[in-house]
């Protein structure tokens, strides 16, 4: 027990609400930890001069607040959570359905390892809120470095950089290689921020023919031949919304298509970190002609707004952090310095290795509750892409679905060449528990009957 009488409780309030005032204010201070046993009561009373019966109604003024736990024959404790800063109930409902959100941890004990790492920005607290370099620091491209080795990559390290995000760094890429009015190449069924950059950039995009390996070798021959591209834009593994993944034989006959034409390439390796055995990046097969992009936001999470970047020679990544510091000013040191600690210390693999097996098991409840619907998908993709049946449109079945936690995205969004289907991607990742999938997707499964819309 400590020695603890509250101060300044002459505030004009009832009393016992000016002590349940103090406590949390000596609380926040770091007056009183936690764990303290407060002063008995019927002491307290005698210390302040006041009521027992004030003293009883402060301590139950606290503990509903969450300050102190009672317990009869011990005391009255301050909490375990006293003094956390407060959950922020708007951020939880800031979350945007119309992303491909990996699945978040749950588990505590990743969970605290996460928070862990905030020590170690709060120790560096005032030199992170410098301008720093558009590139990173020594330390946090050697971590980048270090994190893109799981994939094989091991680049020079004037080629690597810590940019903004994966879509800032396409936005940067492109300002640099491209000018209104040119080409860029890309999947008939693409990603829809290339769309946006390429529109900002007025830049054409082109979709190439795929099949069921991806885009075709003939077709990119093809269209190089006729368009002069200056990129073509790739997310071979796990594509976004598609889910498939581009096989090694394809990866290689798309490389030597590349270095015919001396070609450059932007491989978006966004979800390369989450199979256990995904295929090879293409740059490693032709890394003079590509820059590839490890965004971060699929593999650890989007809030942190950084990619590992390999550049095709030294000289461009020069010209990539000129693009940066023009574009971004240089990636939020207090990312970087998070991402660094949680790579160092095994955080980081700890939170892919979640991301890998929770997203294999809400694949399973999505078989599970979508039987007999017409979908593809791949064991850790966080979305299906699901095929409407006869008769069923995707703007009702988005409209039907409003206001659930489940995100929807009707095929208009990732269509470059021909018409949309009647297709939407399903995302299975975001805060929404298993459970609350399961009955989304049942909900979802219900309204693609064609019976759905009668009546």
């Amino acid at each position: 027990m400590i020695d603890w009488s509250p101060e300044g409780i002459d505030t004009g309030k009832p009393r016992y609400l000016a002590i349940a005032d103090a406590i949390a204010r000596d609380i926040q201070s770091g007056q009183l930890g936690s764990g303290d046993r407060l002063p008995p009561q019927r002491r307290l009373a005698t210390t302040l001069g006041i009521d027992f019966t004030t003293v009883s109604r402060a301590y139950s003024e606290a503990q509903a607040r969450g300050l102190v736990t009672s317990h009869v024959g011990r005391g009255t404790f301050v909490s375990e959570r006293a003094g956390a800063p407060a959950e922020d109930p708007e951020r939880k409902r800031a979350e945007d359905l119309s992303m491909n959100m990996p699945p978040e941890p749950t588990d505590p004990e990743l969970v605290g390892r996460m928070k862990g790492g905030l020590d170690y920005v709060s120790a560096n607290l005032i030199d992170l809120l410098r301008y720093q370099a558009p590139i990173g620091t020594e330390r946090d491209r050697t971590a980048a470095s270090s994190w893109l080795s799981m994939r094989g990559m091991v680049p020079s390290m004037e080629r690597v950089a810590v940019t903004p995000g994966a879509h800032a760094t396409m936005a940067a890429i492109l300002s640099i290689i491209t000018k209104p009015g040119d080409t860029v190449l890309c999947e008939s069924v693409t990603y829809p921020g290339i769309r946006n950059i390429a529109a900002r950039f007025r830049v054409n995009l082109v979709g190439l023919e795929m099949d069921e390996h991806g885009v075709t070798p003939a077709a990119l021959d093809t269209s190089i031949r006729e368009h002069s591209p200056k990129a073509l834009y790739l997310n071979p593994t796990l594509q976004n919304p598609t889910t498939l993944t581009i096989p090694v034989e394809r990866r290689l006959e798309l490389a030597d298509v590349l270095r015919t034409h001396e070609l450059t390439l932007i491989e978006d390796d966004a979800y390369g970190f989450i199979p256990a055995k995904a295929p090879a990046p293409i740059a490693l097969s032709a890394p003079d002609l590509t820059w590839h992009i490890g965004g971060l936001a699929k593999c650890i999470g989007a809030g942190l707004r950084l990619a590992f970047t390999i550049a095709p020679s030294p000289r461009c990544a020069l010209r990539l952090a000129q693009a940066i510091r023009t574009l971004s000013v240089m990636p939020s040191p207090l990312s970087m310095a998070l991402t660094t600690q949680w790579i160092e210390d095994g955080t980081a693999d700890g939170i892919r290795r979640f991301i890998r097996s929770e997203s294999a098991a809400r694949q399973a409840i999505a078989r599970e509750a979508l039987e007999g619907v017409d979908y593809v998908t791949a064991e850790n993709a966080f979305n299906i892409w699901l095929t409407l049946p006869p008769g069923v449109g995707r703007a009702d079945v988005v409209a039907r679905m409003a206001g659930r936690s489940l995100g929807l995205m009707p095929s208009d969004a990732f269509t470059v060449a021909g018409q949309p289907g009647e297709k939407l991607r399903v995302c299975l990742g975001g805060s929404v528990t298993r459970e609350g999938l399961r009955d989304n997707l049942y909900l979802l499964a219900n309204t693609l009957s064609p019976h759905a819309f009668m009546g």
